[in-house]
């Protein structure tokens, strides 16, 4: 009764300790939002406003598209193939995986251009400043050489991060097919443990996508912020960075995601809906879907910040338990 109690109040420290570290992060992310913001709103405008039009875009058009129905199709098929039993999580799955799916291959040369140059300029002014700066004049839009010269790394990891997620999305389609596979093998083929295995496998896809989202996100940071690291470099630095801290970053990602959901949920309200009514794209309307896509893009800025304060939190945790580690040693050869 002890130890149950010792693991409770462990696991209520935990959370709090993950709460605590996350409202700091996202506190200091904000102060530097707005410290920034004549530097951070060009860089919405400019550059993570194309992107942001191109998802909105994307998901305005993904119900009529015979590409979106193509994968759509294909996807089901793939699963019947494979001896996953009908249900309504594998329709979720595949209505989801399929707009995803489209999205990505819709807005891939808005995010390899004009996602990852936003990027590198944010990165780039919420570089280490000048000790001696007033904290106004701290930041300061930066040159293009160096948006230039961290853009290529940028590129590399974005690739390669890509390729992992392709990775995590299979290593989990695999272990539920070997799931739904043994179950079906021992004869567990009732509703009620297809429903288990449905809400288990949608437990350990949300959290493997969830984990391997944050990482890769931290990897980009990785490569913006430190010169010569991109690619498999950029990502197994971000993994070092980030080991003990998975809740944190999940925790820090909720906002910055749930505020670009509440975009797009704004954008099919207020202007797709209309345009359907309407027949056509009025002039009014069409400045609510500019001022809907300038929303979403400051989102994306401000999820680009979060991160980087995220990876500062994370160098200066490290070092630190870097010191903590070494401390017993120096004291033991002062003593000897």
């Amino acid at each position: 009764m002890a130890r149950r109690a010792g693991l409770l109040v462990g696991y209520g420290a935990s959370s709090a300790t993950t709460a605590w570290r996350a409202g700091r992060v996202l506190r200091a992310a904000v102060v530097a939002f707005f410290d920034g913001y004549h530097c951070f709103s060009p860089v919405s405008a400019i550059l993570a406003l194309p992107f942001s039009a191109a998802v909105l875009a994307s998901q305005a058009m993904a119900p009529s598209s015979s590409t979106l129905r193509g994968a759509s199709s294909r996807l089901r098929e793939m699963f019947h193939a494979a001896g996953f039993p009908p249900s309504s999580f594998f329709a979720l799955l595949n209505g989801k995986l399929s707009q995803t799916l489209f999205t990505f291959a819709a807005t891939l040369p808005f995010a390899l251009t004009f996602l990852l140059l936003a990027k590198a300029c944010v990165a780039a002014v919420l570089a280490a400043p000048a000790p001696d700066a007033p904290r106004r004049r701290r930041m300061s839009l930066p040159r293009a050489a160096a948006v230039a010269r961290a853009y290529p790394a940028l590129l590399a990891t974005h690739l390669f991060n890509s390729f992992v997620m392709l990775s995590a999305n299979a290593a989990v389609f695999s272990l539920l097919f070997l799931g739904f596979g043994a179950a079906d093998l021992l004869g567990f083929t009732s509703h009620a443990s297809t429903l288990a295995l449905s809400a288990a496998g949608a437990i350990a896809y949300s959290v493997a996508v969830g984990v391997a989202t944050v990482v890769c996100n931290l990897a980009l940071v990785v490569a913006a912020m430190e010169r010569g690291v991109a690619g498999h470099g950029a990502l197994l630095r971000a993994c070092v960075l980030i080991r003990g801290s998975v809740p944190t970053a999940l925790a820090l990602a909720l906002p910055t995601n749930l505020g670009m959901a509440a975009a797009e949920a704004l954008f099919q309200l207020r202007v797709v809906s209309q345009r359907r009514k309407a027949g056509r794209l009025a002039p009014g309307l069409a400045g609510e879907a500019f001022s809907v896509a300038y929303i979403h893009a400051l989102c994306v800025v401000l999820e680009i910040i979060v991160s980087c304060m995220f990876y500062r939190s994370c160098c200066k945790r490290t070092e630190a338990d870097e010191l903590r580690e070494l401390e017993p040693e120096e004291k033991g050869d002062l003593k000897a």
